[in-house]
């Protein structure tokens, strides 16, 4: 025994430099997501390309952030202020060069029903709480896990979110109150009603020319904003003709101070699942959009921790100015790529000039009609189904398509985080249930992993009558456990059997339980059960269960196929020492 003196000071010092050690790994982090020098050094490489990209964007966005604003609940200037706050803030410290956030369908989906169930308070307070979360989650490095949800769950809740804000149109654009309910196509169904008992034809009439104009226009010029000529065209035409068309009305001719008046500690319990749920989606969408991005342009690649810390302050932010929970946005971040954008100073210019028009141009946005946004968000959710990739995702299985089929149907029928974990749950037993399908044990013969010489053909006949070899392949887990229980001890009986592990590439608890009981079955048959191969990331697992101690302590754990079919032989040549090696055969076979 050694005995090490250690002075009082030291004794008292070790704690301090844990605790110092573990500070600097935070500050580590913490520099991690923050933009470096050479980030924002990159936002003056090309301001002139920026500073047109960043209007497109802002010409794109306004529409698209009243109309996102007026669906969630919180209302038109809600949106603007959305866009204005998170998309500044997301600009300089998110982790891509392209990205543009601010309101989207598919947080208006999420938020809706809050709206309901707590009010405006209730949002705001839950926007706050998301951005909290994102921080810890960019401080955990959670950003690379985003990337293992399943392409069918996207495409699923893609679709799904795309006929829920279609939905939500249906009250703006037939000109009538929104009705009470949580439920989209319940809602959309009172309003029909509503509207079936007086019809005034005015507002679809707007709704319908707007989205024709969308989608007509984007296929023939898609470089230019139809959305706002849309807007533009419907607002002066509704004022020429005197329709009676509902407006947007009053509009703060800029932001609200920043207060947290709104924040009621008292109901955090209540919001916090809320909370979570708008973190998820906005670390998901925005990943999401980042990649997108990433793929368009060929020449960036985003940081996604620093991403998520990004959308983690801007959520933190937007509800203190009475913004909503915001995300990376797909459609916006396209538009900022292709209109030329080169660096993060395109999305930062995108956000001043939505508040120079907060500012300078609220009056004329106040007299927009409702039922020109409804169109523009209606365009906007048939432009989301891309129809090619659904096909081509369909053609690649059943089970692919019904994943989709299912997430899509849970985000009518529930919430977006609920049909996530649908599509996730089930992606994972239809992926399990291949993997059971890919993992396999077979009888394979002896001579193939032998020397090849110094071996008589009756001495290989004698092995083959004797001795059975099974070799594993692929991952023996739970789903495939029992069924290669099954498969092993339902062969035909042999003295010796060879278990060939250098071909398992997993094992899990119920693997490792199956496999102790086909050894402990083919013994109480009288076989002489031998295993060899198994790789050293394996041993774990085999030795908490203590499946490999009695195969130790015998002898008959092999590191080679060719010394466990040399024991074998020994065995039944009644050579077999205690020590279980009897002879030494060389080769690399396992």
């Amino acid at each position: 025994m050694v005995v090490t003196a250690v002075s009082d000071e030291e004794l008292h010092a070790q704690p301090a430099q844990g605790h110092d050690h573990r500070g600097k790994a935070l500050l580590g982090r913490v520099r991690a997501v923050l933009p470096d020098r050479r980030t924002l050094a990159g936002m003056g490489r090309s301001p002139r390309k920026d500073l047109l990209a960043g209007l497109t964007v802002a010409i794109v966005a306004l529409p698209l952030a009243l109309g996102f604003g007026i669906s969630s609940g919180a209302g038109a200037e809600a949106g603007l202020a959305t866009a204005v706050v998170a998309g500044a803030l997301a600009a300089v410290f998110g982790g891509s060069e392209f990205q543009v956030s601010g309101p989207t369908g598919a947080m208006t989906v999420v938020l809706v029903p809050i709206i309901a169930r707590h009010g405006t308070n209730g949002v705001l307070t839950v926007g706050l709480l998301a951005g909290a979360i994102l921080l810890v989650l960019a401080l955990l490095r959670a950003g690379r896990w985003m990337a293992y949800v399943p392409v069918p769950v996207v495409e699923g809740f893609t679709v799904g979110i795309a006929a829920v804000i279609g939905l939500q149109q249906v009250p703006g654009a037939l000109g009538v109150t929104k009705p009470e309910g949580d439920n989209p196509a319940v809602v959309a169904a009172r309003a029909v009603r509503e509207f079936a008992t007086s019809p005034h034809w005015a507002a679809i009439g707007v709704a319908l020319a707007v989205a024709a104009v969308m989608l007509v226009g984007v296929r023939l010029r898609p470089a230019l904003p139809f959305s706002l000529i849309a807007v533009v065209a419907a607002t002066v035409a509704v004022k020429a003709t005197g329709l009676p068309v509902a407006t947007i009305g009053h509009l703060p001719t800029g932001l609200p101070a920043p207060s947290l008046g709104f924040l009621d500690l008292s109901a955090i319990p209540d919001l916090l699942p809320s909370a979570l749920a708008v973190a998820a989606l906005a670390a998901l969408e925005s990943l999401m959009s980042a990649t997108a991005a990433d793929a368009m342009s060929g020449s960036q690649r985003h940081d996604s921790d620093r991403e998520l810390f990004g959308q983690g302050l801007a959520n933190l932010a937007a509800p203190l100015f009475g913004g909503v929970a915001a995300t990376g946005a797909i459609a916006r971040t396209a538009v900022n790529v292709r209109s030329g954008a080169v660096s993060r100073l395109a999305a930062l210019v995108h956000a001043a000039v939505l508040a120079v028009i907060v500012f300078a141009a609220a009056p004329l946005v106040a007299g927009i009609p409702l039922a020109a946004l409804a169109g523009v968000l209606i365009a906007t959710a048939v432009r989301m189904v891309q129809i090619g990739s659904l096909r081509a995702l369909a053609r690649t299985g059943r089970g692919e398509a019904a994943v989709l089929a299912l997430t899509a149907a849970a985000t009518l029928a529930f919430d977006l985080v609920t049909a996530v974990v649908v599509g996730m749950l089930v992606s994972g037993a239809l992926a399990l249930a291949a993997v059971a399908k890919a993992a396999r044990v077979e009888q394979v013969p002896l001579h193939a992993d032998l020397p090849p010489a110094g071996h008589q053909d009756e001495e290989l006949a004698l092995l083959a009558e004797h001795i059975a070899a099974y070799r594993f392949d692929g991952p023996l887990l739970f789903a495939a456990a029992h069924r290669f229980l099954l498969e092993l001890t339902g062969s035909a009986e042999v003295r010796v059997a060879i278990l060939r592990m250098s071909r398992v590439s997993a094992i899990d608890a119920s693997g490792v339980t199956a496999l102790g009981d086909a050894i402990t079955e083919l013994r109480r048959r009288g076989t002489l059960v031998l295993v060899s191969g198994v790789r050293d990331e394996h041993h774990r697992a085999l030795d908490a269960l203590g499946v490999l101690d009695r195969l130790r302590a015998d002898g008959h754990l092999f590191a080679t196929t060719p010394d466990a079919v040399a024991h074998a032989r020994a065995h039944l040549d009644g050579r077999a020492d205690a020590a279980g090696h009897p002879l030494t055969v060389t080769g690399a076979c396992r």
